[in-house]
């Protein structure tokens, strides 16, 4: 099963298949494909990409509009391709990325400048000591007959389901759910630092960390939008706090900034608001709300109902909560790492935007500093800041508490 329907049918059984540690989907799936090249060659009227693999797989192509992408389905491999691959392109290629993207299956995306029209599509078996081979042809086309091929193909795909909504289940464990959302995942790799290091991976190593420390300390049930190199859409981490009946979501992230942006570190506390703080807080949350275009899914068919009870934060309450928390958790981490200049800021990210759920994103540092990335890589600068995070979601729900015993009865 391949495309968006894939992806929804497996945020369905997110519950199951995303959370199985990252071990038990390597015994789930052993023997997977490799992938060992990926080059492009042409100009701006004809481009081929090419994709080694050790095997011959099965794909399907489908192109996007409003940015123009041309996405390729394949069963899950594994990419064994060197840091930055695909960062630039080369005629009607301006870059490409590839990736996990549901269970079971894997994703590249062309991002292309122009309108085009997809010639070939198909994979050569291994022969003659050569690997097999994934290969498409682009041609450049006009608007117009890219966008009568681009419905014709929307026309043909079956009706999408909903992800299913958790059912809520009864029960007698009084300790407040915290949903813990590591950024970015599978084919969305989130920023990367100059050596390669991607964000995805050191986000997940911290969610990680934070969600064994919340455990071990027995207070809280923890729940994790994602435990392995898996992506999972914007909607969706809000959808899966909401159904889980989260007390706190805390999604957590890794910035970076251009070399033309200068040079900035430390960590930075984001709340929602829809009118950014200042220009890098709204900078930064366009880039994180991109991340379902990075996967290449097609955002016109995405349902509306998160955006459509979001917009204004129904629920005060939860909006008040949601700085409570984020002040308590500056003044802990200010006594304990680095802080951004301006520490609490404010943007529309949409992972932030359950109306019942008080959210916040944490920045913990910069991947494009050197001493904030070796910091982030760093088990002992980890540990610290995980204790120190931990220690702030305590002091946001004892206080809770207190204010709930100090309220009067009806």
């Amino acid at each position: 099963m391949t495309g968006r329907w894939g992806i929804l049918v497996f945020v369905a059984v997110f519950g199951v298949a995303g959370l199985l540690p990252a071990s038990d989907r390597a015994r789930a799936a052993p023997d997977l494909p490799i992938a060992t090249d990926m080059r492009v060659a042409g100009d701006d009227t004809q481009t081929r990409f090419i994709m080694d693999i050790s095997r011959k797989i099965d794909l399907r192509v489908f192109t996007l509009a409003d940015p123009y992408r041309v996405v390729v389905d394949i069963p899950q491999v594994t990419f064994e391709l060197p840091p930055r691959l695909g960062d630039k392109g080369r005629g009607l290629i301006k870059a490409f990325r590839f990736g996990l993207v549901m269970a079971g299956g894997s994703r590249i995306v062309l991002d292309v400048g122009k309108p085009v029209r997809l010639d070939k599509a198909f994979v050569l078996d291994a022969q003659n000591g050569q690997p097999a081979r994934l290969v498409l042809d682009l041609s450049a086309t006009d608007r117009e007959s890219f966008m009568r091929k681009l419905n014709l193909e929307s026309s043909a795909r079956p009706a999408l389901p909903q992800p299913a909504p958790v059912s809520p289940v009864a029960s007698s464990d009084p300790r407040p759910i915290v949903v813990i959302d590591p950024g970015h995942g599978g084919i969305d790799t989130g920023t990367k630092s100059d050596a390669g290091d991607d964000e995805k991976s050191v986000v997940l190593a911290l969610g990680l960390m934070l969600r064994d420390t919340l455990e071990k300390g027995g207070k809280y049930r923890v729940v994790m939008t994602r435990t392995d190199d898996t992506f999972v859409p914007l909607a969706d981490r809000v959808r899966f706090a909401r159904d889980r009946q989260g007390a706190l979501f805390l999604s957590i992230h890794a910035d970076a900034l251009s070399k033309r942006e200068g040079d900035a570190q430390g960590a930075t506390v984001y709340t929602l608001s829809e009118r950014a703080s200042d220009a890098e807080a709204a900078r930064l949350a366009d880039e994180e709300n991109k991340a379902d275009i990075i996967a290449g899914l097609d955002l016109t068919r995405e349902p509306n109902d998160v955006a459509d009870i979001l917009i204004d934060l129904a629920h005060r309450e939860t909006k008040t909560f949601a700085h409570q928390f984020a002040k308590g958790l500056i003044g802990e981490l200010r006594g304990a790492i680095r802080l951004h200049r301006s520490p609490m800021k404010s943007a529309g990210f949409v992972v932030l935007k359950a109306p019942d759920v008080p959210s916040v994103l944490l920045e913990v540092g910069y991947m494009s500093n050197k001493e904030d990335l070796k910091l982030l890589k760093s088990d002992a600068w980890r540990a610290k800041t995980v204790e120190t995070v931990a220690r702030s979601i305590d002091l946001f729900f004892s206080t809770r508490r207190v204010a709930g015993a100090a309220s009067p009865q009806p």
